[in-house]
């Protein structure tokens, strides 16, 4: 029973049970009173009645019809009391009653009459003095039967509570367990299960909410095993190329005169493959929220400026042509320097590598409405809208460009991406001016104390 009532049917069934007793006691307790009063006001009513009738009668009937008239009250319960020049035929009546009924006064009231509570109506014969009145018994047992019938009402308040309360647990509960096994196949990796989406709307939005996180684990699934797929062909390249000039060196294939070199190709190979490994570290402390910044004023103009410095060697005379739009003064944001200048490294590699001799790269920076917004544009191949709408998910650009043109890791984007996201900034992809890609990064203002 315990374990019963720990479910939702079973306390589905209590409640609804408990609800049907409660509302059966409290309409006894409000209907008790209420009938208790509309018995003794038909009481009081039929009492009146037989006033008036018998004061008819016993004026103008003789006394033996009389005395039959006040026998046959008696038997229906009500007692008569004949009042001839102010004294009462019997003992019982209140004075007041006497003292009114003899003066000439009708009388409608309640009183005690040889120890019981009664209803008294008492009128006036013809003449002076004179009067009938009839005392009944007020009203008992009404209660006694009222309460004794709450216990049937209980029983079948009780019994259509339960009954209530099944069906509605069963209609609650059985939605929640498709919902529960559901989600027990989810987790068991079933990704394809889904729900038939039914009213109520609340079972409805849970079942959408269970079909909707299970296409998401699907999709997310899929781009988990492509991104592991491309990120494990990033690995062995590098490996295989280190792996083979070293082989080369132990079994002495390789000349001492191309020993310089190959050692040159092992360390640019082994620096590949320490920059994805740092990437997929610094992604991974990203999506973990443990990545530290140090945020503090940075003046945008001047770290881009400084960027472009750094990266002017990379663009020779054979290279593309780097230039920059800063304005005359400066730009202040809220930021990480060193964390920014990751951002803007990133992005200047991967154009970099698809950018042929002569085609514009430029930095750009200017003060926007909410923040600096520093602007990366080429003339390279840029993307397409398709590419634009998944350019920061990880290796989907990789995936739809391996073999087409020069890719990276895939991991840049989505690095740059969550990058700017925790220094409370916010990048776009779009198309630049200049025929390429455009990567706009927009960052807070410093706060004024």
């Amino acid at each position: 029973m315990r374990r019963f009532l720990g479910t939702l049917s079973g306390r589905t069934v209590l409640v609804t049970a408990a609800t049907a007793v409660v509302a059966v006691i409290i309409t006894a307790l409000v209907a008790l009173p209420v009938a208790v009063r509309s018995t003794n006001n038909a009481a009081r009513d039929e009492l009146r009645e037989k006033s008036a009738l018998a004061v008819e009668l016993l004026t103008t009937e003789r006394q033996v019809a009389r005395e039959r008239i006040v026998a046959r009250l008696r038997a229906d319960g009500v007692d008569v009391y004949l009042i001839r020049r102010g004294t009462v035929d019997r003992a019982g009546l209140p004075d007041r009653v006497i003292t009114q009924v003899a003066g000439g006064a009708s009388v409608d009231t309640r009183g005690v009459v040889g120890g019981r509570t009664v209803l008294i109506v008492g009128r006036p014969l013809r003449g002076n003095t004179s009067g009938v009145v009839l005392t009944r018994d007020v009203a008992s047992g009404t209660a006694a039967r009222l309460l004794g019938g709450v216990w049937v009402a209980l029983l079948a308040g009780l019994l259509g509570g339960v009954l209530a309360g099944a069906l509605l647990a069963r209609f609650i509960a059985r939605p929640l367990r498709q919902a529960a096994v559901a989600a027990g196949r989810l987790s068991a990796g079933d990704r394809s299960v889904r729900l038939a989406v039914r009213p109520p709307a609340e079972v409805a939005e849970l079942a959408a909410a269970l079909n909707q996180l299970g296409a998401a684990l699907q999709i997310s699934e899929g781009r988990e095993r492509d991104f592991l797929l491309s990120v494990s062909h990033e690995l062995r390249t590098p490996l295989a190329t280190i792996r083979g000039y070293a082989e080369a060196l132990a079994d002495g294939v390789v000349a001492a005169d191309d020993a310089a070199r190959a050692g040159q190709t092992m360390v640019a190979e082994a620096d590949r493959l320490g920059r994805l490994i740092s990437d997929l570290l610094v992604l991974a402390r990203l999506e973990a929220a443990d990545l530290p910044v140090d945020v503090v004023p940075v003046d945008l103009a001047d770290l881009a400026g400084s960027a472009a410095e750094a990266w002017a060697p990379r663009c020779g005379p054979d290279g593309p042509r780097l230039s920059t739009e800063l304005p005359a003064g400066p730009v202040p944001v809220a930021t990480d320097p060193g964390r920014i200048r990751q951002v803007i490294d990133g992005l200047c590699e991967n154009a970099l590598r698809v950018l042929p001799p002569g085609a514009p790269l430029i930095l750009a920076v200017r003060a926007g409405p909410t923040g600096g917004v520093l602007e990366i544009r080429d003339g390279g191949p840029g993307f397409s809208d398709e590419d634009l709408a998944v350019a920061f998910q990880r290796g989907a650009l990789q995936a739809r460009y391996r073999g087409v043109r020069p890719t990276g890791s895939g991991l840049g984007l989505a690095l740059a991406a969550r990058l700017v996201g925790r220094l409370g900034g916010a990048i776009t992809a779009g198309h630049a001016p200049e025929g390429g890609a455009m990567f706009t990064v927009t960052l807070p203002y410093p706060t004024r104390t």
